[in-house]
């Protein structure tokens, strides 16, 4: 069984940064793409960035491009979301996936594993 665990959320001053980390079981890590996803209050699940099975590659949303880094560490099974220079707009829970590819992937459907979420509060 495939498990996800998130960390590292909790209450920011806007302009602050946190990073999330995420722990991945169950499943070859290395062999597979990894994505950051949010969703707001009242909004659908949206795509925050996403890394490739060897982290060469990364892609991100507009909204998030030049102040959010996504990294692995394939020996650790861990995938990292640092978040610079956070926005009010950027609260939300955060949540980690595994995706069915190698691929970088956007698409909520392309994730079968999804951890449990973890709130990102940024305070105006």
């Amino acid at each position: 069984q495939v498990q996800l665990v998130e960390s590292g959320g909790g209450l920011v001053q806007a302009g602050g940064s946190l990073r999330l980390s995420c722990a991945a079981s169950g499943r070859t890590f290395s062999n597979y793409g990894m994505g950051w996803f949010r969703q707001a209050p009242g909004k659908e699940r949206e795509f925050v960035a996403a890394i490739t099975w060897s982290g060469a590659s990364t892609h991100y949303a507009d909204s998030v491009k030049g102040r959010f880094t996504i990294s692995r560490d394939n020996a650790k099974k861990t995938v990292s979301l640092q978040m610079n220079s956070l926005k009010p707009e950027d609260t939300a829970v955060y949540y980690c996936a595994s995706a069915r590819a190698r691929t970088i992937q956007t698409v909520v459907g392309e994730y079968p594993y999804w951890g449990q979420g973890t709130q990102v509060t940024v305070s105006s």
